[in-house]
């Protein structure tokens, strides 16, 4: 007996360091080859350069998708796109804008998503200004005076220095000073549109039914050369958004009289409806094939750049762990699956619509990592609110080496998210859902949905840190022999209702949208 019990005890020594030492190989091939042999840059120009922005709805949103399933099978991981649901067609062609008086000059600037187009040869009429309206009277009888023009509809920025420029440079009281100009402004602004009778998304209906033949808008991003670039709304006339230094310019010779003149040729298909997908990849689990792992990114952008840090670096950080794994660790325990959303920028539709229609895997689904939040090295995450995160997802990060590690905070057993990434759809289904938090690189004045939205914005080197946290935090959960616990805290009481906060629901998706 004593014997038999030696030999277990030796058996299951053996054992142990049998995994340990195929855990520490296969971990050592993971950071070697994503260190090592990355493909980050290759994929980058591909999907930014080549690709380039991926709006729902748009011919480049299906050539990205259908880009991820070449990639994917290239590297013999099964990839399939999944379609659920359709959208508004639209297909984005040139835009030039040009001041033709009083003298000329070419403006920079973009139609927006979703524009109307002009006539092939474009359009050309005098650029006026919102005057200081009273009540609405005013502004039905100014409506008259706007047939075949272009109106300025948005407010007029008296400096395009960010404020961090000028607390370096100005006296207190020049800083100061133009705060309080631009805050007046912006305030006047809002006031001088609520006198239309209109609000701020309606009042460019009234223009356009007026018999103007454009909108020209300039939404600044607080920053040297950045706009953000969203949608028109209407749906007749074009919209076009022009950079702050030529708005302004246009601005002030309306309203010193001198009646600039612009020809504006902004061409765009309309494409009716249109499927729209989810990219979906997977290395299949050979011990519990029917639990799995999950990553999270969407793959759709704005247009107004390419869509670099948001979200292509967190579609790269995807792409890359998946190539990685698939070479270094080709047979996983768990099944490893990756989602490439669609629609996250109108409401998450993609991962909600995964959520909704796969309700066998989303129960089954180990843990699931999300990245959504611009170029930096991940450097937060939070347990997302359930209870026993601290145990499993810290055993995980302790595979992944120090100088990856020692950038991240940690806080448990934090709360779930309700909107904002894709973690949200997977949380409101109660999967342990990990956002990988990133330092921002002056992403939401920089990148985050403007013009400058580019390839060159994507520090590699952060990249790469974020492949071999994501890499690994997969391994670890795929090869944990427990399941890791659901089970969530009491979340603490909302101080506007006295009443406990509750956990987020899931919500269906637009599956017909855009129209």
């Amino acid at each position: 007996m004593k014997n038999l019990s030696k030999v277990l005890v030796l058996f299951l020594l053996t054992s142990t360091s049998i995994f340990a030492q195929k855990n520490d190989a296969v971990l050592k091939g993971i950071i070697d080859e994503a260190n090592n042999n990355s493909q980050l840059k290759h994929l980058a120009h591909e999907i930014f350069d080549v690709v380039g922005p991926r709006l729902v709805g748009t011919p480049n949103m299906k050539n990205a998708h259908d880009l991820m399933v070449k990639f994917y099978r290239d590297w013999g991981v099964e990839a399939r796109n999944e379609e659920y649901g359709t959208w508004r067609g639209w297909q984005r062609g040139i835009t030039h804008i040009d001041m033709v008086y009083p003298r000329v000059q070419s403006l920079r600037g973009t139609q927006l998503a979703w524009s109307a187009s002009t006539k092939k040869k474009g359009v050309e009429g005098e650029v006026v200004h919102l005057p200081t309206f009273n009540n609405k009277a005013d502004f039905e009888k100014w409506l008259k005076t706007v047939k075949g023009k272009f109106v300025l509809a948005s407010a007029y920025q008296p400096t395009g220095r960010p404020d961090y420029n000028w607390k370096e440079f100005a006296t207190e009281e020049s800083f100061k000073k133009i705060r309080k100009e631009r805050s007046d402004i912006a305030s006047e602004f809002r006031k001088n549109i609520g006198r239309t009778g209109y609000n701020s998304r309606t009042f460019t209906k009234a223009i356009e039914e007026a018999g103007a033949v454009g909108i020209v808008q300039s939404r600044w991003s607080n920053g040297f050369g950045v706009n953000k670039i969203f949608s028109s709304r209407l749906k007749k006339i074009p919209t076009v958004d022009i950079e702050l230094e030529d708005y302004g310019m246009l601005y002030r010779m309306s309203k010193s009289g001198k009646k600039p003149r612009i020809h504006v040729n902004a061409q765009s298909k309309e494409l009716g409806r249109v499927p729209t997908f989810n990219t979906i990849g997977m290395i299949k689990g050979t011990e519990k094939p029917n639990e799995y792992v999950m990553l999270s990114a969407h793959l759709d952008s704005w247009d107004g750049g390419t869509g670099a840090t948001d979200n292509g670096t967190g579609t790269l950080v995807m792409l890359e762990t998946m190539r990685v794994l698939k070479k270094m660790y080709p047979n996983p325990k768990r099944t490893i699956i990756v989602g490439h959303w669609g629609s996250e920028e109108q409401g998450l539709n993609g991962s909600r619509a995964f959520v909704e229609d796969n309700p066998e895997i989303v129960k089954n689904i180990q843990a699931a990592f999300n990245q959504d939040n611009g170029t930096g090295r991940v450097v937060s995450i939070n347990g997302a609110g359930f209870l026993h995160s601290y145990d499993y997802l810290n055993s995980w990060l302790a595979s992944v080496p120090r100088d990856v590690r020692k950038h991240i905070k940690t806080s448990f057993p934090g709360s779930p998210s309700g909107g904002g990434s894709d973690n949200a759809s997977f949380l409101a289904a109660g999967v342990p859902t990990f956002n990988l938090s990133a330092l921002n690189w002056s992403y939401w004045n920089y990148t985050w949905h403007t013009n400058r939205d580019t390839y060159d914005k994507v520090v590699f080197d952060d990249v790469r840190n974020n492949v071999v946290l994501t890499a690994v935090l997969a391994y670890m959960a795929s090869e944990d022999p427990d399941r890791a616990s659901k089970e969530k805290i009491v979340l603490p009481i909302n101080p506007r209702t006295g009443k406990p906060r509750t956990w987020p629901k899931p919500r269906s998706p637009q599956r017909k949208g855009g129209m």
